[in-house]
């Protein structure tokens, strides 16, 4: 069959959608280069972007061992890479049991802190039951998910990196998010409104995506109505990032980091091949099949200096790499829809300075936005302690509620904020649900 002939049908029945066929206790789920419903038919790159290529229902469950009470369904959607190529990703999807079909809801895209370029971290696989994930964190992340579904209200959780892990990449993981809320509503058996509120939110790598989704969401989505981004101490400049952590415990996050971009730069590529030591080379490629907790764990303490052939410092100076620096930066434009930042001023990963330039930059441009500088709070521990602060603006945003004026730099502590126990009980009682396996409510 040509594509012609699918794209005349519903877009779910392209390519037929996957049976439902629950794993067997004690088997595993496919890696996503191993599993075919990752693979695009021929022909998909004629389809708009968003389409839905092809989906299946899947079982979710935490750290791929306790089953989860959820109704998820992944779809395989046709998007756009930073070049403007067709490519393809996949996203899950999770719709509240009992949701009123019948009214438009609203659905946040909830983006993973993935942070690396191995598909075991990859939300589609490693939020399956039967996933082997271990050292992503993106399993944790479900407690987090589930919160929201337990708001009422849908969720979309893109591979935002891609097929192909493309982390760090600018613009891309943008058009990943939005495509992927794209195919959530377009999903006839799904039953979403096309004129249903979206929220973005994301933390950390999961920030920074969310970052660029904001910022194209006007140029690249103007059909979509995105009511508000939640930005969680967002990788707002990462030339910044990998000088401040290189040598420190968090090095392999830059590391991995180089190695995905190595993947898109082919100009970085190069100056890594000429400037790399074979033991450099060889560890770059290795990262490029490890989890993001390994990775750290690996690498931790030590320094690219000892890789390469030159000093750090004037490799960085080099155009292929200032290029690399300069195209990823958030901030070249301004997000049209209301923005909320969280981020911690002791922050031992991203540096308040960085998110600081972000938001002046974002302010001086006209955005509405709300920025929260966490005076107690350090990198880990802000998402969660952030979380019923971040709901809350986003169920003002879904109620259509006044945007608060711009607020920047604001530095009272989350965790002297009454509200903040109420939602982490709240989110406490979400976490026992999920790790005993019990339904939401």
């Amino acid at each position: 069959m040509d594509f012609d002939s699918l794209a005349r049908t519903s877009s779910v029945d392209w390519i037929g959608q996957a049976a439902h066929q629950p794993l067997q206790p004690g088997a595993r789920a496919e890696l996503p280069d191993q599993d075919p419903f990752y693979e695009p038919p021929a022909g998909f790159e004629h389809a708009q972007p968003g389409t839905v290529l092809r989906s299946r229902d899947v079982e979710l469950a935490f750290l791929g061992l306790i089953p989860q009470q959820l109704q998820a369904t992944q779809l395989l959607y046709r998007t756009t890479d930073r070049n403007g190529v067709p490519h393809a990703t996949v996203t899950t999807v999770l719709v509240p049991a009992g949701r009123d079909r019948s009214r438009p809801g609203p659905i946040v895209s909830y983006q993973c802190a993935i942070d690396a370029v191995d598909g075991r971290c990859f939300p589609s696989y490693a939020l399956r039951r039967g996933a082997r994930a271990y050292g992503s964190f993106t399993q944790f992340e479900l407690f987090l998910i589930a919160a929201i579904v337990a708001q009422g209200w849908a969720v979309s959780v893109p591979d935002h990196e891609g097929r192909d892990g493309h982390w760090g990449a600018p613009y891309e993981p943008g058009y990943c998010v939005l495509d992927g809320v794209r195919a959530a509503l377009g999903c006839e058996q799904l039953e979403l409104a096309a004129d249903s509120p979206i929220g973005l939110w994301g933390y950390s790598g999961g920030g920074l995506a969310t970052g660029w989704a904001a910022e194209v969401c006007s140029a690249y989505a103007p059909e979509l109505n995105v009511v508000g981004a939640a930005l969680g101490s967002p990788v707002g400049d990462l030339g910044n990032t990998l000088m401040r952590l290189n040598g420190s415990f968090w090095s392999g996050l830059p590391a991995t980091m180089i190695a995905a971009l190595a993947r898109t730069y082919p100009d970085l590529a190069a100056v890594i091949d000429e400037h790399a030591t074979v033991d450099g080379r060889a560890l770059l490629h290795s990262l490029e099949s490890t989890t993001t907790a390994a990775a750290v764990l690996r690498f931790q303490h030590r320094s690219l200096s000892s890789y390469i052939d030159q000093p750090l410092e004037q490799l960085i100076e080099t155009p292929a790499v200032q290029h690399v620096f300069e195209d990823t930066r958030l901030g070249g434009s301004v997000p049209a829809p209301p923005m909320l930042m969280v981020q911690a001023i002791y922050d031992e990963v991203i540096s308040v300075h960085d998110i600081d330039t972000l938001a002046a930059t974002y302010a001086a441009g006209g955005a509405r936005l709300t920025y929260h500088r966490d005076l107690f709070s350090e990198h880990i521990l802000l998402h969660p302690l952030s979380t019923p602060m971040v709901l809350s603006w986003m169920a003002d945003r879904f109620a259509g509620r006044p945007v608060p004026e711009t607020v920047v730099q604001k530095e009272w502590p989350t965790l002297l904020n009454p509200k903040t126990y109420l939602g982490l009980a709240r989110l406490g009682l979400v976490a026992v649900r999920v790790i005993t396996a019990r339904a939401l409510r």
